[in-house]
């Protein structure tokens, strides 16, 4: 039996903060850069984007991500202090060292230009902000005092003697010689937060970036002050990151004041003056503050508030050259747009922060659906092949109809109130349902034309592709089928078999089958006409199902789960003959689509989204 194959990964964006600077780190040979988000290191290509890697075994939440001097390794830490180093090549990504180097969150982590060694700084529960270990083995190299709160940045003297720079949230820059390492001298010319310090590729200067709108040059061999980048043309908010320029004349910094700029440096780092002015929309919004920037070989990177990377041309700097967009926070909801000649490549995808992003599947993802959309977390999508809309449901109690391609939310009509919070949507025809905590609405043409209120508490709702009948899943785990009559709801049988509330409800696309999910992690599938059970024992999900699909062709269901894994079962067949994909998405799978009878879209809770090949059997 062919196995299911992972045929494309469609990568979450960096994770962000805002008032916070975020690190992209790049690997000057293989021309990759890495990020992190949730527990996910993140490395893409910078010349395809589509190509990437995902590294998903930190037990927290990752922080900082860079490749060793050769490109063999990264060295990549989290919330909890803990650091791993890995194999970039191979498909396991083999551990080669796991430290727990801090007693809290680590900010930022270098190499040594040989590869032997890794400083470290972050957050501490003791005092120790600071550390440098050798790779391979974890040995100390000696002791970094002079920090007295969290140390946010640190940088590693590129060039023999190796010296380490280090700023923080104590406004303190410090300077230390080694190894092993030892306190030799202290700065304290910055009146804010010092955000970022980066040594140039040459190690004759460092230079740090503030919440103070400043930045301070040193020398790389000293650490004397050297002098100062200029206010003139410069930033008008807290500077969160710098990167240096491959010749080390030049920097690139970005600021919460919605630019990022080039600086020309003096040889004998005097000064810094700025040379260009970058900006990212006409009408900039919070979502445009800059906190994360790279200058990789003849690329520029930056990465603004909203995850977004914006590829650099300075011969352009009124706006990007390139975006590339996708999910921050986890993905919720998927939809597919039918194709009308072999399988479907256009999709929306919705998220916990209230976003909805289009996609080629081919080519990735479009951007955001602009405009007034929801307020607040996306819980259900689907598009209407009769009206040629994207529908939607959010956390904030609204429903909305937008017309294809859906590039922007349409301001009419407008949102339309459910009455109550949503938690499934489903559409036949004209016709759409929506399960809410106060009943069930029935909406036709985009026009709320019923509410129907149930004493119980509707938590999944499907409509038979003729639009004749629903069936809709409650708390207290049964499926009640009702007819649909007009503009209102008949209950005709009640289906028990569940011993969890339903998670999930679906009528297959000829209409012959219902399938049903649980909290409890069993799904069911049932005779439309019969109301019998066409499928049993499908239990074999060890979490919570949190989404089901049929297949084009009736024949096939998947579910995705909690557990990460994705399960396809064949209804003429056991449910001991499903196939399995483990580990599909880190942290659980959330939402699932077919793109033909055997491409299949997943989406989870690692922001990603991942495009399957499940062969027939």
């Amino acid at each position: 039996m062919a196995a299911p194959q992972l045929e494309t990964t469609h990568a979450c964006l960096p994770g962000t903060e805002r008032g916070r600077g975020i690190l992209i780190a790049g690997d000057v040979k293989t021309g990759r850069f890495a990020y992190t988000n949730g527990r996910s290191v993140v490395l893409r290509s910078l010349e395809n984007p589509l190509e990437c890697t995902i590294y998903s075994e930190h037990a927290y939440a990752t922080t900082v991500a860079r490749f060793s001097p050769n490109g063999e390794w990264v060295a990549s830490a989290d919330i909890s202090g803990q650091v791993r180093v890995w194999a970039v090549h191979g498909p396991e990504h083999r551990l080669k060292y796991e430290l727990r180097a801090l007693g809290g969150s680590v900010d930022d982590l270098q190499w040594s230009a040989d590869g032997q060694r890794i400083v470290v700084c972050g957050d501490a529960k003791g005092a120790t902000f600071v550390r440098a270990f050798t790779w391979d083995a974890g040995g100390n190299l000696g002791e970094f005092e002079g920090h007295s709160k969290r140390v946010l940045s640190c940088s590693f003297k590129p060039s023999r003697p190796f010296r380490i720079a280090s700023c923080g949230e104590d406004f303190v820059v410090n300077y230390y010689e080694g190894p092993p390492f030892k306190f030799k001298t202290s700065h304290r010319e910055h009146s804010n937060f010092v955000n970022c310090v980066r040594y140039s590729p040459d190690g004759t200067k460092f230079i740090t970036v503030s919440s103070d709108q400043k930045g301070f040059v040193y020398d790389g061999a000293t650490g004397e002050k050297k002098g100062e980048l200029k206010k003139e043309n410069g930033h008008k908010g807290s500077i969160y990151a710098l990167s240096w320029s491959p010749d080390s004349k030049k920097i690139l910094t970005v600021s919460a004041d919605k630019t990022a700029k080039i600086w020309s440096i003096a040889d004998d780092g005097s000064t810094g003056e700025v040379e260009t002015t970058f900006s990212f929309a006409a009408k900039p919004t919070v979502e445009d503050m800059q906190v994360g920037c790279l200058w990789l070989n003849e690329r520029l990177l930056t990465v603004s508030l909203s995850g977004a990377i914006n590829y650099l041309d300075p011969a352009h700097p009124q706006q990007p050259a390139r975006v590339i967009s996708g999910h921050v926070k986890y993905v919720t909801a998927l939809a597919v747009v039918p194709a009308k000649h072999g399988p479907a490549r256009e999709a929306f995808s919705g998220s916990y922060d209230g976003s909805v992003q289009r996609w080629d599947l081919e080519r990735g993802c479009l951007g955001k659906v602009q405009g007034k959309g929801h307020t607040n977390g996306i819980v259900a999508l689907a598009v209407s092949p009769t009206s040629q809309e994207l529908l939607s449901v959010g956390l904030d109690d609204t429903f909305r109809r937008t017309p294809l391609p859906a590039e922007q939310y349409a301001e009419a009509p407008g949102p339309v109130p459910l009455g109550g919070q949503p938690s499934d949507l489903d559409v036949a025809g004209d016709l759409a349902i929506v399960a809410t905590a106060n009943g069930i609405v029935l909406l036709r043409d985009g026009k709320l034309v019923s509410t129907t209120k149930v004493g119980y508490n509707a938590t999944a709702a499907g409509l038979a592709p003729d639009g004749k009948e629903a069936a809709v899943g409650g708390s207290d785990g049964k499926v009640r089928v009702y007819r649909v009559s007009g503009d209102s709801l008949e209950e005709e049988a009640v289906l028990e078999r569940h011993r969890g509330p339903i998670m999930a409800v679906r009528y297959s696309p000829d209409g012959a089958w219902i399938a049903t999910a649980d909290q409890n992690r069993e799904a069911v599938v049932w005779h439309r006409v019969t109301r019998e059970v066409k499928l049993k024992d499908m239990l074999y999900h060890t979490a919570r199902i949190s989404s089901i699909a049929w297949s084009p062709d009736s024949t096939r269901l998947a579910t995705g789960s909690l557990d990460t894994n994705l399960l396809v079962w064949d209804v003429n067949k056991p449910a001991s003959a499903r196939q399995s994909i483990k580990g599909a998405h880190p942290g659980g799978v959330t939402a699932v689509a077919w793109l033909s009878n055997t491409l299949l879209l997943s989406a989870g809770d690692d922001a990603c989204l991942r495009k399957w090949t499940i062969p027939q059997v």
